[in-house]
């Protein structure tokens, strides 16, 4: 534990000196790129392991150095990459100024009007991040557009319908700065010298300002001087090119490329003109060096963003490998989980059927059992009461002194003896009806009728077995009197006269002839 404890300390320690790196680069990018750049390959490649927080840092930085370079490609590609992991971070201010370079990178190389969407972007990106300057930083960004299209005049206009919301921005002088570069590089182009000196003049008050890089005052400068250097030289006013040459020539490696091959050819051109052609030849040289270094930094480049492409591709191949197995794991475990559900849904269906069945056989044994018992107090109820008339006629039989009327009554007692017997043990009456109670029968009739007390659904079930009204005025210890008069009082609640049946023929109808349950 201790071990993985000082491992991972030891990670985060390298991790947090490569931030600081990369707060390095962007200390010396105004002033020293070789510097910047020598802090940026210090840090191990793939640099997304070694970087946390600094990677849009990193990547805007590289993007500026290309961009510096006229590496447009490179410089679009590394404040892409820049934007990416800006928005991933949540660091508002980079993603704004990584769209303003991709903006420019995206104009420059091939006009490309759709490229105005990031300007967009870079306001709203300037908005959350609550940038004060974010809407100046867009808008001089879109007049530098039009000074790339050599719209010298509309970019003119836009500017100086801003100039002293720009002025008005005394926090950082670049803003004023910047709109007085392009309007003298314009003025020059335009070939209104004066005026052109007027904004150089301007632009030159804010050489010492304390909010302004040195680095970017002092490239701007170079730049201008060229263009005079140019513009005097075209006139063939060869001290005055002379002049700004000079003063170039101790600006030169404050210089971008463009200007730079420009400042090489103008050098050439002049000495050529004041006939020294050894130094011109210099100058040429030099111009050809330059060119063909420039031309190695254009492969190099090709080379590196092929190389990124090769390794963005394996890296988008290998994740989506990735995504697949993961798909098709998803897809397994899916069908897995749907078979699972099926088979539980099964076996819960199956659960509650049997509870259900179970349910439906307690209920089933409770009305059995209650009509068991009250059957069996009925036929105890009888087999008392007939043994009970039994001793009555026989005590009658030894009282009486009328021989014929003794003889009648014991004929009598006979044959009731002889009867009872019959029917309390003969299967096919009463022991029947204890063994094959059919409960479906008397559920059906209780919802069909339910109008029927108790005793009418007994009697419909004794005429449904097949009982007379004598054996059933015997069960319910009445008289067939009563028995028909039940009957009649049934087929009227059940409204037999409508339908001209008999209760028979409509218990028959409705019931099966046969029994359900077996005994």
């Amino acid at each position: 534990m201790t071990l993985l404890f000082v491992g991972t300390f030891c990670h985060s320690q390298v991790v947090d000196d490569y931030e600081r790196f990369v707060d390095s680069a962007d200390i010396h990018i105004d002033f020293s790129t070789e510097k910047a750049i020598a802090f940026l390959d210090s840090i191990p490649k793939p640099v997304e392991d070694y970087l946390k927080k600094g990677l849009p840092d990193y990547y805007m930085i590289r993007g500026i150095i290309s961009d510096e370079a006229n590496d447009f490609i490179r410089s679009h590609q590394c404040s892409a990459l820049a934007l990416k992991y800006a928005k991933e971070n949540k660091n508002y201010k980079i993603a704004g100024d990584a769209c303003i370079e991709i903006f420019v990178s995206s104009y420059y190389i091939n006009k490309d009007t759709a490229a105005f969407k990031y300007l967009n972007e870079a306001r709203d990106y300037y908005k959350l991040s609550d940038y004060t300057y974010g809407d100046i930083e867009v808008d001089l960004t879109y007049a530098y557009a039009r000074f790339l299209d050599k719209d010298y005049d509309t970019c003119n206009t836009f500017l100086l319908n801003n100039l002293s919301r720009y002025k008005a921005a005394k926090k950082d002088a670049y803003f004023y700065m910047f709109a007085n570069y392009m309007l003298t590089r314009n003025y020059i182009n335009l070939s209104d010298l004066k005026k052109a000196h007027f904004y150089f003049n301007e632009f030159k008050t804010l050489k010492n300002d304390s909010t302004i890089v040195s680095y970017n005052y002092l490239s701007f400068e170079s730049h201008i001087h060229v263009d005079f250097a140019q513009v005097y030289f075209e006139n063939k006013q060869m001290d005055s090119t002379r002049n700004y040459l000079s003063k170039a020539a101790k600006q030169k490696h404050f210089m971008t490329e463009d200007i730079l091959k420009t400042y090489l050819k103008l050098n050439a051109g002049y000495y050529r003109s004041s006939g020294n052609e050894q130094i011109a030849g210099v100058y040429k040289d030099s111009l050809s060096d330059f060119e063909s270094r420039t031309y190695k930094n254009v492969i190099k480049s090709g080379f590196q963003i092929n190389n990124d492409l090769v390794k963005t591709e394996s890296a988008l191949e290998a994740e989506s490998n990735m995504k697949f197995r993961n798909g098709m794991l998803v897809v397994v475990l899916f069908i897995a989980l749907a078979i699972l559900s099926i088979l539980s849904f099964i076996f819960y269906k199956k659960q509650i059927l049997k509870t259900l069945n179970l349910s439906n056989q307690t209920s089933n044994l409770s009305y059995l059992k209650s009509n068991n018992e009250k059957l069996v107090v009925k036929v105890q109820g009888l087999e008392e009461y007939i043994n009970n008339l039994k001793k009555e006629i026989k005590r009658i039989s030894t009282i009486g002194e009328h021989p014929v009327q003794r003889d009648k009554i014991k004929e009598l007692y006979r044959s009731l003896h002889h009867h009872s017997s019959t029917i309390l043990d003969k299967k096919e009456n009463h022991m029947d009806l204890v063994n094959d109670l059919n409960i479906d029968f008397f559920k059906k009739i209780n919802e069909l009728h339910p109008q029927l007390n108790n005793s009418e659904v007994v009697i419909c079930y004794y005429l449904y077995v097949g009982f007379k009204n004598k054996e059933i005025a015997v069960f319910l210890n009445t008289s067939v009197r009563a028995v028909e008069s039940k009957r009649y009082r049934i087929g009227k609640k059940i409204h037999l006269d409508k339908n001209k049946m008999t209760l028979l023929e409509h218990l028959k109808k409705t019931f099966r002839a046969e029994r359900i349950i077996e005994s």
